[in-house]
Order: C-alpha cells, then sequence, then structure tokens
C-alpha cells in the first residue's frame, strides 16, 4: 500500500515538474505575443523634438508654449534652398517664381510660403515653406523634396532648415524597430554559437531577450501613452540594445551554474533548482544595482535623460525575470538536449581538471599581485590622461548625421549666400511697451543681421522693425506688429548659422542686452533651444555622476557587508571609465574625425560602464566572497577567478557587441555611445576583472573584508 502511495506521489511530482516549466513557458510566449506588437507601435508615442525634453523653466520651452498666441497653427519651417552653377538665369528665375504656389498646391503646406528671396551675388534664392509641426515632418518634406526633383539644368535644390534637419533626424532613426534589433540579435547569436558550440541553446538564450524585450516595449508604450514618461529615438536605441544585451548576460551566468549542476546531478529538475540556487542572488544583486543607478537619471533636468531612467529599469527588471523564469523553464524541459552536440554528461566523483586559460591567469596573479596591480593601473591611469580631450559640450545640428545629409548641404549652400540664419531666427517675446527699447538693445549686439515682428497685417506674415524697416516696400505701409496679452513676437535673423557657435554667444549676448531693456523678455527659437539643452546637460554631469557612484557604492557595502571592498572597486571602476573615456576621445578626434560630442555622451557613457561594470565586479566579488568563507581570501579570489572568468568575458564580449550595433544608426551620437560603451566594457570585462581587481583583492587579503568578521580571521 506504502509502495502504491510513494509512486502515485512520485507521478504527481513528475507531473508538476513539468507542467510548472510548460506554464511559464507558454505564460512569457502569451507575453511576446502581446508585446511583439507594440515593436511596431512605440514611435506613436516618441517625439525627437528637443523642446520637449528642456524644462519647464527653460525661456525656449517659454517661447514654445506662447509663441502659437501670436499666429494661428502649430508649423516647423523648411527651407527650400536653389543654388546656380553661377548667376542665375531667366529660365531660372521663372521657374522659382512660380515656385511658392505650386509647393502650395503640394497639400503639405501648413499656411503661406514666403515669396522668393535672392541672393545679393544672384546665385542662390530660397523659399520659406511652413509645415505642420505636430509630428515629425518627414512625410512632408519628401513630398517637397521629390516636388524639387525637376530644376532647370544648372540649379541644384535643396531642403534644409529645422523641418529638414527633423526630418532627417526621424530617417536615422527609422531603422531602429527592424534593423537595429536584427543587427543586435545576429551578433549575438554567432557570439553565443561560438561560446556554446551549440545550435540549439543560442537559440533559447536569445528567446529569453526577445520576451523580455517585448514585455518591457508592452509596459513602456502605456507609460509612454499615459504621459508618464516621454521618449524618444535615442531611449528606443539604448533600451534595445540594453534588454538584449543584459538578458543574454543573466542568460549566461544561469546556464553557466546550470551546466555545472547537470554534471552533479542525474535529474534535470534537481540541476535546475540548484542552478537557481546558486544563480538568482548574483543576479538579482546585479540588476538591482544596475536599477538603482539608472533611476539616478530622474535627477536630471532633460526629460530625454530623465525618461531613460525608468525606461531602461523597466527593461533591466524584466531582463531580470525572463533570465530567472523563462529560461530555467524552458532548459529544465529540454534537459541535457539543448546543449547538442556537447551534453553535459553526470559525473559521480569530478576529476581535477587540466589547468585552463583562466587557472594559469589565477596563478600569474596571484604569484606577484602588487607588480600587476600597479602596471594595469598605470596602463588605465595613462589612457586616462586623455580624456579631457573629448570636447563634450555640444556638437552643432549640422554635424549629427554621419555620412550625406540633404540639410546639412543646404545649410552650408545657405551659409554661403545668405545671413547664416535665415530660416531659423532667434524668436523673442518682449513687451509691447518696451519695443523700441527692446529692438535698439538687440540691434546693439554684433551677429545680428536684421529683426522683424509677427505681424497680421502683413502679406509675409511678418513686418521689419527698427533699423530693418528703412526704406519698406508699400506692401509693408499699413502693417503693424501683432499684440497679443501686451506682448510682441520678433523674429531674429543671425548673421551665422543658427547651430553654430558664434550664434550661440550672439543670443547669449542677446540675453544679456535684454536684462536691461526688458527684463521679461523670453529668447527662444533653435539656437536658444541648443543652449538650454547643453546647459541642462552640463548641469546633469555634475549632479547626476556623483549621486551615481554614492548609490552604486552604498549598494556594494550592503552586499559586500565591507567598506574597504566597496571603495577599492568603485575608484576601479571610475579608472576603467576614465581610460575608455581616454581611449575614445582619440579614436573620434584622430580616426574619425568628429567635430565634438553632446554632453549627455559622457553622461549615458558613465551610467552605463559604471552601472554595467559594476554587475561584473558583483559576479565576480560575491563569489569571492562565498569562497573566502571556505578557503580564505587570497584563495577564494583565485577559486572565483577560475569559477567565473570564462562567463564573465563572455558576458562582456555578448555586451559589448549589442552595444556596438548602435553604431548602425547614422547619428555621431549614437556612434559615439556605442564605441564608448563597446570597448569600456572590454576593458572591465577583461583587463579589470581579470587582472586590477584580484591583484589589488590579492594583495589586500583579508583586510578587504574591513570592518567585516572576514577581516579579522581568514581560514
Amino acid at each position: 500500500m506504502a509502495s502504491v502511495k510513494d509512486s502515485s506521489q512520485s507521478r504527481k511530482k513528475s507531473w508538476l515538474r513539468v507542467f510548472l516549466p510548460a506554464l511559464l513557458v507558454l505564460l512569457w510566449v502569451a507575453v511576446a505575443g502581446v508585446g511583439g506588437p507594440y515593436f511596431g507601435k512605440i514611435s506613436e508615442v516618441s517625439t525627437n523634438s528637443s523642446t520637449d525634453f528642456l524644462p519647464q523653466s527653460a525661456e525656449s520651452t517659454q517661447v514654445v508654449q506662447q509663441q502659437g498666441d501670436f499666429y494661428d497653427g502649430n508649423t516647423i519651417p523648411a527651407i527650400a534652398v536653389f543654388e546656380a552653377e553661377g548667376e542665375l538665369t531667366g529660365e531660372q528665375r521663372a521657374y522659382l517664381d512660380a515656385l511658392p504656389g505650386q509647393l502650395k498646391d503640394t497639400g503639405v503646406v501648413e499656411g503661406q510660403t514666403s515669396p522668393v528671396i535672392y541672393s545679393e551675388d544672384g546665385q542662390a534664392a530660397e523659399i520659406v515653406v511652413p509645415l505642420p509641426g505636430d509630428d515629425t515632418p518627414s512625410d512632408a518634406v519628401e513630398t517637397i523634396s521629390s516636388h524639387l526633383q525637376n530644376t532647370p539644368d544648372g540649379l541644384n535644390a535643396y531642403v534644409t532648415g529645422p523641418a529638414g534637419f527633423a526630418a532627417a533626424l526621424g530617417e536615422a532613426f527609422s531603422g531602429i524597430d527592424g534593423v537595429l534589433l536584427l543587427v543586435a540579435l545576429a551578433v549575438v547569436f554567432v557570439i553565443l554559437l561560438v561560446v556554446y558550440r551549440s545550435p540549439i541553446l543560442p537559440f533559447v538564450v536569445l528567446l529569453t531577450s526577445i520576451v523580455a524585450l517585448s514585455g518591457s516595449i508592452f509596459i513602456i508604450w502605456h507609460m509612454a501613452n499615459a504621459g508618464w514618461v516621454q521618449i524618444n529615438g535615442q531611449v528606443q536605441g539604448i533600451l534595445l540594445i540594453l534588454v538584449v544585451g543584459a538578458a543574454t548576460d543573466y542568460s549566461l551566468l544561469y546556464v553557466a551554474r546550470y551546466r555545472e549542476a547537470l554534471t552533479h546531478h542525474r535529474s534535470r529538475f534537481d540541476a535546475t533548482a540548484n542552478a537557481l540556487r546558486g544563480s538568482w542572488e548574483p543576479i538579482v544583486a546585479s540588476g538591482g544595482t544596475v536599477i538603482a543607478g539608472l533611476l539616478c537619471l530622474l535627477l536630471s533636468e532633460l526629460s530625454s535623460n530623465k525618461a531613460l531612467g525608468p525606461v531602461a529599469a523597466t527593461g533591466i527588471v524584466l531582463s531580470m525575470l525572463a533570465a530567472l523564469t523563462f529560461l530555467p523553464a524552458a532548459l529544465a524541459l529540454g534537459g541535457r538536449a539543448v546543449f547538442w552536440p556537447a551534453r553535459p554528461k553526470y559525473r559521480e566523483n569530478t576529476k581535477p581538471t587540466k589547468p585552463g586559460l583562466w587557472s594559469k591567469i589565477a596563478d600569474f596573479v596571484a604569484a606577484k599581485p602588487r607588480k600587476v596591480w600597479i602596471f594595469t593601473a598605470v596602463g588605465l591611469a595613462i589612457c586616462a590622461a586623455f580624456a579631457p580631450t573629448l570636447s563634450a559640450d555640444g556638437i552643432r545640428q549640422s554635424d549629427l548625421i554621419v555620412g550625406q545629409s540633404d540639410a546639412r548641404d543646404g545649410q552650408n549652400v545657405l551659409a554661403e549666400h545668405f545671413p547664416g540664419g535665415s530660416g531659423s531666427p532667434a524668436n523673442i517675446i518682449v513687451s509691447e511697451a518696451t519695443l523700441d527699447r527692446a529692438v535698439q538693445a538687440i540691434e546693439s549686439v554684433d551677429g545680428v543681421d536684421s529683426i522683424a515682428a509677427i505681424s497680421a497685417d502683413s502679406p509675409s506674415g511678418t513686418v521689419p522693425v527698427g533699423a530693418s524697416a528703412q526704406g519698406l516696400p508699400p506692401m509693408f505701409a499699413d502693417a503693424k506688429p501683432t499684440v497679443s496679452n501686451g506682448r510682441v513676437l520678433l523674429q531674429v535673423t543671425l548673421s551665422d548659422p543658427a547651430d553654430s557657435p558664434a550664434a550661440e554667444d550672439t543670443v547669449e549676448n542677446i540675453r544679456q542686452a535684454l536684462d536691461d531693456a526688458d527684463p521679461a523678455a523670453l529668447v527662444g527659437g533653435e539656437t536658444a533651444t541648443d543652449i538650454d539643452t547643453n546647459t541642462g546637460a552640463l548641469r546633469d554631469l555634475k549632479v547626476i555622476i556623483p549621486s551615481v557612484l554614492l548609490v552604486i557604492t552604498l549598494i556594494l557595502m550592503l552586499l559586500l557587508r565591507s567598506l574597504a571592498a566597496p571603495l577599492m572597486l568603485v575608484c576601479a571602476t571610475v579608472l576603467s571609465f576614465l581610460a575608455a573615456i581616454g581611449v575614445s576621445a582619440l579614436v573620434f578626434n584622430h580616426v574619425l574625425h568628429f567635430p565634438g560630442a553632446d554632453p549627455s555622451v559622457p553622461l549615458y557613457g558613465f551610467v552605463f560602464l559604471v552601472a554595467l561594470g559594476i554587475d561584473y565586479t558583483i559576479f565576480l566579488m560575491t563569489r569571492v566572497r562565498e569562497e573566502t568563507k571556505k578557503v580564505g581570501t587570497r584563495e577564494g579570489m583565485r577559486k572565483a577567478l577560475v569559477v567565473t572568468g570564462g562567463v564573465i568575458t563572455s558576458a562582456g564580449i555578448v555586451l559589448a557587441a549589442t552595444f556596438a550595433a548602435l553604431a548602425v544608426i547614422p547619428l555621431v551620437f549614437m556612434v559615439q555611445l556605442a564605441f564608448i560603451v563597446a570597448f569600456g566594457v572590454l576593458l572591465d570585462a577583461t583587463i579589470v576583472r581579470a587582472l586590477l581587481i584580484p591583484a589589488l583583492v590579492e594583495d589586500a587579503g583579508k583586510k578587504v573584508w574591513w570592518p567585516s568578521k572576514l577581516a579579522k580571521r581568514d581560514v
């Protein structure tokens, strides 16, 4: 009777062991089925408008909010620019004179196009074309560009201005949903094939990334749709890469434990339980640390940086959940078969293995630890010495696109034949009572070409004021500036291109000049937006970097129950980051010849490298602490390095490869971030984790655990 009962319980237990993993897999498949379609919908809740990400207190933001009081509709100007090989011919001028009406008939123009404006040298012309400003104007710009294909011989046409550059950005980000994801998955798959030498296991690991990403996209779409976060193309791209990389990293850690457990357990279910016990703590600890570091971005003034915090944190949470539920369940169902053809075999007595690469590295470090860490630290410090050469104080809008850009070519033509700021004026709101004084103050600033006021009475929509009003044609005789709530909106054309450093200096000087003439004046426009964005980004560097370091140090203190080890580890990680920035600066300045970098580049690089670098530190040091209790600190360090070295290096290669995939997006920001993080992760996962930190721990011995009990006794 007892044997029948035992047999029944055994069958029930076996049934549950199969049913529960199958249920988990089905639940995640359902998540992927629901979340998958949102890959194509995420652009619906994204915006690439720079003013959308500035704080409400920024002058340029306030101007955008208030300028709608002065004219109907929300528009963004495109500038159609034309350049002849010599002086414009009669045929070319006739074509241009008829063009404003033809452009109006395309159906994409919002409002009245400007008349043709000819350059003084007679070789170029421009037409300002207002387009709908609600969404990225890619379709409207494409329509205008298509209409300009049939120009007379010898006349080249370009579409530039704010709408032209916005369309270029939209086109650059258009590959995020498809190309970027496919490239990242393909690169990871190839690496996993090499690591596992199995055609089945890489698919299971990639499925873990895909289900995690599907769940993340679903949640984030609803967060953005509810207005909780504002996301743009760069946040989308980073999310895709981060989830694929993090989920794969956590999967590598679990698979390593599972493979090891299969050699000690006949039952694949017992091996699963053993692997989960050994891997959940370091995965949760490392993931929690990354999340804490990412959430420090909530301290940012810029909504784009602020949004990346919760968005990326959501991705990390889903990556951990998938790696600790879907992956174990799928591997439990597949058992040893998923490792085919190199299936791990059960061994009752594990025979000592021949010393491998990591045993040799561990012996090398243990033999002369002080020399190893000194030489390694000096090498990193030499690389770090070049970090200040990275010019991260902003980059011109015309330099954002990598490769050919119609908008940039058009901007160059504008700068050659017209005042550089044509079509992208500084928008300034002043009081009607101080209008004359404000205009005089603006005219006193070097770099101002002309001033006009928005006017509902004018055929062109504006009326020149100040010195620009002298000798006005009859069409402006009765035109007066539009007044709204006692305010007037001025459009100030600058002598230099709107995205140039000279234009930024001019706008800064205008703001200073208006402090006395009209303290309530607000200065906005493209140039002012760039200034306010860079100011916010530089402020974020000073606030977020110390916050991330503080949070991660505190978490390491709690995890390792030590003060000495966390301080040492954080210093090593910061040195690694500075070395990565130094090498990146050399590559950007002397190999790729980039004109500079956005302030967000070192900020994002720091957050990802420090947070993800600490990720590998936790994998290593939690194992060191575990082994220290058995064999002492120095031998524990050696054993931990041997066991985790291969996993950490593989994880680093995978994460570096996924971030390198960001370079397929033809934007300087993305290419720079891809290189910094990819190189930095490789540096961290190899040199720092393999040599610097092990050598420091070997040299310090049990003192590394001060003031915990492990510092007072060593096995």
